[in-house]
């Protein structure tokens, strides 16, 4: 199914009402690749900006196979480069910037590329859309941001202190975009994810996200490793919520931009129960698993618990998800085994 197929009617005909301009940065990425899919599917011109540090040229050519010719055109760059910066938001309406390095232990290791990548790219790209004149300016922001903030659900208005090196650049983002509103009355608008999962989320390398790198173990026979006691527990979040909120903060009135908001379901699940749904779901796909996972020490810079409270979203952006784990678990898992 594409990744429009599962976005509200009223958005798909919000955003189909007029052929915009979008630049989306890491556009062959886990979540860049699903924003182009939808974008093109919606008809709209859709400039991509990749490295190809940690995108795969197959989930453009994936998406570009079933895509409106004519309608994209890739920029290989980099965003630490502020010329590729400045050249990428040139006549474009929208910047949806997903590009970043993701992932807690990678920063740990090596702290100074991800504040390379994640905080210096991402100011280019800022500055560059604003003195291009971009109208809106939309970027991932992250759920680490709350750091040892212990309340749940967490809320946009209430931070602790980041508990790692990407959690730090992330914060970073949002206090420039903060300063940025304030100095230039340029407003960009930050989206929070929390553990965003689906189709064409890498499993490989030593840094790959949960629930790909276990389904890759399951299919493949090997052992599932769960940090700490497996009660650590975090908000799924299925990509096509994810590109919902992208596209409804692109559109949303002038009143909603420049704010953070939170990007997920509004529900936590448990490592040790996220191991039972996806042993059951491949078990339906005919992959049997039979084995125990083994525990090991909790990672470093980790949070205990993750719960979003969805209301601001859903309040100014009118976003609601589509999917809850366990639907979005059902609609990723037959591209997991078929890519496994």
């Amino acid at each position: 199914m594409s990744m429009a197929q599962w976005l509200p009617s009223d958005l798909k005909q919000a955003v189909a009402e007029r052929r915009r301009r979008w630049l989306v940065t890491g556009a062959a990425g886990f979540i860049g690749s699903n924003l182009v899919e939808a974008l093109l599917a919606l008809e709209q011109e859709v400039v991509g900006l990749d490295n190809f540090a940690t995108g795969h040229r197959r989930n453009l050519q994936h998406v570009l196979a079933g895509a409106p010719t004519g309608l994209f055109e890739l920029l290989e760059g980099d965003i630490r480069d502020a010329c590729a910066c400045a050249e990428a938001v040139a006549g474009v309406d929208v910047v949806l910037h997903q590009a970043a390095l993701g992932s807690v232990p990678r920063s740990i290791a090596d702290p100074l590329t991800s504040h390379h990548v994640n905080g210096t790219g991402f100011l280019n790209l800022l500055d560059a859309a604003r003195q291009a004149g971009v109208p809106r300016f939309v970027y991932a922001a992250s759920s680490s941001t709350y750091g040892d903030e212990p309340n749940l659900p967490k809320r946009e208005e209430r931070i602790g202190n980041p508990l790692s090196p990407y959690a730090a650049t992330k914060l970073v983002n949002e206090i420039y975009a903060a300063v940025y509103a304030r100095s230039y009355g340029y407003g960009a608008t930050g989206l929070r994810y929390f553990n965003v999962f689906g189709p064409r989320q890498d499993p490989n390398g030593p840094y790959a996200a949960v629930i790909p790198k276990w389904i890759a173990a399951m299919i493949g026979g090997h052992e599932v490793l769960i940090n700490g006691d497996g009660e650590t527990s975090r908000d799924f979040c299925f990509v096509g919520n994810a590109v919902q909120a992208n596209l409804r903060a692109a559109l949303a009135p002038d009143s909603a931009q420049g704010e953070v908001f939170n990007v997920a379901v509004g529900d936590r699940t448990s490592l040790n129960r996220l191991f039972t749904l996806l042993r059951t779901g491949l078990a339906e796909h005919g992959v049997r698993y039979d084995r125990e996972p083994r525990f090991g020490p909790p990672r470093s810079g980790d949070v205990r618990h993750s719960e979003a409270d969805i209301g601001k979203a859903a309040g100014l952006l009118n976003y609601k998800p589509t999917h809850d784990l366990h639907a979005g678990l059902a609609a990723a898992l037959p591209w997991y085994v078929r890519n496994a």
